[in-house]
């Protein structure tokens, strides 16, 4: 009965798939090989609102002038076709661990997207980019703990790996039966406030947009993700890695940008992210990171070559998110057993000694301080 019951439940949660091997992938480094990335326009902020299983998001990080840090999200999943839900999260980090985070999620009602599928709306939410594609508009009052009204501006061009930032899973790629795509604004301005129970919080300050979709079942697409999210006076890096099951090869997929106001230095699929120390969570099992390195490489348009790195210890880790927790502890096992699945996400943003990136432009070395938010997620073995 117990083996019959794990099956059903892995029926729902989703099977480990079985081994169709790295030809089963196509990553989105093949296209950056001839065109390491391309400027987006107005028409890559659509969302593709797929009728099949997916997880699309938005997400706005932000760093503030007066050291606050948050992001606001959107997220639209659809389960296979059958059911579709849309969720608005927000969180503002303790930096200093005085006192908990604030952390808001709440289901959205009556969700739409705008003719152009450029904005989305749901009751008491609206996340609008301008006419000109340069500026969202991020404003919700479904929470009275959190109630969001941002705005995020564009100061550099935003990014796409290869052509179309696309990585294809299947057998047939003309068709294929998933898709991980990332689009950035590695470089903003913010303003406005979130405003919780003890008043207004001013976020103005720099900021990065993130518009995400994995067009399959997400533990199928990912097994471990890495990503650093760099803001400093005068340039920006960006870095999102994940790495596949073993199912298609456990292959590692980077796609990493650096710009500075008013341009993308350089950008495509040459970057890494490399976990230098770690600690074994005594709660898990995962090698949760201590020390860190992010590289990055590529070239100007005039073709100057381009190195760059951040590299550091950690220090104590904001939080630690079990993604299952809500789900009670004997299913969480159940699912544990059938999906292979228990995903954590670290997150860290070091304080007391502040990270810097080291860049290489040519002949030009510069070393600049700024702050760091960076995350580590382990899905399954």
């Amino acid at each position: 009965m117990f083996k019959w019951a794990q099956q059903q439940l892995a029926n729902v949660a989703g099977t480990q798939e079985p081994i169709y091997g790295p030809s089963a992938i196509k990553s989105v480094a093949s296209e950056a090989e001839t065109t390491p990335y391309t400027e987006l326009t107005r028409d890559d902020a659509k969302w593709e609102v797929m009728e099949s299983t997916c997880v699309e998001t938005q997400t706005f990080y932000f760093m503030a002038e007066n050291g606050q840090l948050a992001f606001a999200q959107v997220i639209y999943s659809n389960v296979a076709g059958i059911r579709t839900t849309c969720q608005f999260n927000c969180k503002i980090f303790n930096l200093d661990g005085s006192a908990p985070h604030l952390w808001s999620s709440t289901p959205l009602s009556n969700y739409d997207f705008s003719e152009d599928k450029t904005g989305f709306y749901a009751d008491d939410c609206a996340v609008e980019l301008s006419e000109d594609g340069t500026t969202y508009t991020i404003k919700s009052m479904n929470d009275e703990q959190a109630i969001v009204n941002l705005t995020v501006k564009r100061v550099a061009p935003g990014f796409k790996a290869g052509k179309t930032g696309k990585t294809l899973f299947g057998e047939d790629f003309a068709n294929p039966w998933g898709s991980m795509r990332h689009l950035f604004w590695p470089r903003c301005t913010a303003e406005g406030t979130i405003t919780t129970k003890d008043g207004p919080i001013d976020f103005a300050g720099k900021a990065f947009f993130s518009h995400a979709l994995q067009g399959m079942k997400p533990h199928h697409a990912a097994a471990k993700w890495n990503f650093c999210d760099f803001q400093g006076p005068t340039y920006s890096a960006i870095l999102m890695q994940f790495t596949t099951p073993p199912s298609y090869g456990s292959t590692v997929v980077n796609v990493g940008v650096i710009a500075k106001d008013g341009e993308i230095i350089m950008g495509g699929c040459n970057s890494d992210a490399k976990h230098l120390e770690t600690k074994s969570d005594s709660e898990n099992d995962w090698p949760e990171p201590t020390t860190i390195k992010y590289s990055w490489a590529g070239s100007t348009k005039d073709g100057k070559p381009v190195e760059a790195s951040i590299k550091g210890g950690l220090e104590e880790k904001l939080d630690r998110i079990d993604v299952m927790a809500e789900v009670p502890g004997f299913v969480k096992k159940i699912v544990a057993g059938a999906a292979g699945t228990k995903p954590y996400i670290y997150q860290y943003s070091p304080q007391k000694t502040k990270m810097s990136l080291e860049l290489k432009i040519g002949d030009q070395e510069i070393t600049e301080e700024g702050f760091v938010f960076s995350e580590a997620t382990f899905i399954s073995d």
